[in-house]
């Protein structure tokens, strides 16, 4: 027994000697993987199992000369995100669905959002929320960029989100942690100089207070997806079986059966609900996941306010909208003019007075009385059937 953990742990520590995990998740709103797949053809894409729209891409294959991923005109048109694939399967594993209202509590810097907003195939309510104002609008960059039509991104405390109690019906808390499934690809940047066992307890204890505000949020019979990219078990089976001691209306739920997939550790050995990708054992840098559940009830859930930021434009932004629309798009205008200049979330719409709100909704642009503005996240969420035949 010793003998093979000793064998795992040499497996895992030879990791960090190799190159990180290059992976890119493709656009669904916009255009089939396969579709994608036959742009990049230069590039060796092997599919990520868990994700049908992720591929991991070989970075020692032939590629056209300067070509950069990152700086693709297809990254620019919102086609793909460049995500490492343990942690395609965070969103994969809540699964939410078309319709549903889906709050991501710990956005930054986005890629998990968008992954949402794809499965949710842009309808229902996607609330893209990240505590940090400057790490929130890289989130409202890269939905914009996507093409999320349905999300209101919002820069708040858990706890001043509170306000929505049984709201939602998935929650996903990707959890501020220590990082250690980051080494590899952070070397430059000192991420294992910063790693101490102190920062590992201070982000046990903040995860912690993100769950306990998460748990308010869900409505009973929801599911909620608690992950990290760190592998030491205080912040991972520790912090649920914590939650689940504090929490009796929670329970751990069924997870697919994935290959290469490892069962938890401690507390949570042998516990469903809750599996560890080993980067010796999967293509990716590492994830911890636990998927749980809230008991169902029979309570009646709160009633849904009306977003107070939601009111008419005046006669001269819409008369410049409508007209904007008539010259340029076919069908009807996409969405309800705001006075601010967003399409308003679609219902039920939420009581956003007082909170930091980056985006409303679905950004358009701005009009005045000589003519419409219109956004470029605007252009990157219409559709090309949206357009006429000549444009």
């Amino acid at each position: 027994m010793r003998h093979c953990w000793a064998r795992r742990r040499g497996a895992f520590e030879a990791t960090y000697a190799q190159p990180p995990t290059i992976g890119l998740r493709v656009n669904t709103l916009k255009l089939a993987a396969a579709a994608l797949r036959d742009r990049l053809t230069p590039l060796a894409l092997a599919p990520v199992p868990w994700c049908a729209a992720g591929f991991c891409v070989d970075a020692g294959a032939a590629s056209p000369a300067n070509f950069s991923l990152g700086k693709s005109p297809l990254h620019a048109a919102g086609l793909y995100y460049l995500q490492e694939p343990s942690a395609m399967a965070v969103a994969e594993v809540l699964a939410p669905q078309p319709g549903e209202r889906v709050l991501d509590l710990c956005a930054a810097p986005g890629g998990k959002s968008t992954h949402l907003a794809a499965l949710m195939q842009n309808q229902g309510l996607l609330v893209a929320n990240e505590t940090v104002p400057g790490r929130a609008a890289i989130v409202a960059e890269n939905l914009e960029r996507w093409g999320a039509r349905h999300a209101i991104i919002t820069s708040e405390t858990p706890a001043r989100l509170a306000r929505w109690p049984g709201f939602f019906d998935r929650v996903l808390v990707d959890a501020p942690c220590s990082g250690e499934g980051m080494f590899r690809r952070l070397l430059a940047d000192g991420a294992r100089v910063e790693w101490s066992a102190g920062q590992v307890a201070g982000c046990a204890l903040r995860q912690m207070d993100i769950l306990a505000a998460a748990a308010l949020l869900l409505r009973p019979g929801g599911i909620l997806v608690y992950s990290t990219c760190t592998f030491n078990l205080d912040e991972n089976e520790r912090v649920i079986a914590h939650f689940l001691q504090s929490h009796s209306d929670f329970e751990l739920a069924a997870l697919p059966i994935v290959p290469g997939w490892a069962p938890g550790l401690g507390p949570l050995a042998g516990q469903p609900g809750v599996a560890r990708l080993w980067p010796h054992r999967v293509a990716g840098e590492g994830h911890f996941l636990a998927l749980l559940q809230r008991r169902p009830t029979t309570e009646t859930p709160p009633p849904t306010r009306r977003a107070l930021s939601a009111g008419r434009p005046g006669r001269a932004a819409q008369r410049a909208w409508e007209t904007f629309c008539a010259a340029n798009l076919v069908a009807e205008p996409p969405g309800t003019l705001l006075q601010t200049g967003t399409c308003q979330a679609p219902e039920p719409t939420l009581d956003l007075a007082g909170l930091r709100v980056l985006r409303p909704g679905w950004w358009l642009g701005e009009g005045a009385a000589s003519a419409w503005s219109p956004s470029h996240a605007l252009a990157l969420g219409l559709t090309q059937g949206r357009f006429p035949a000549h444009a």
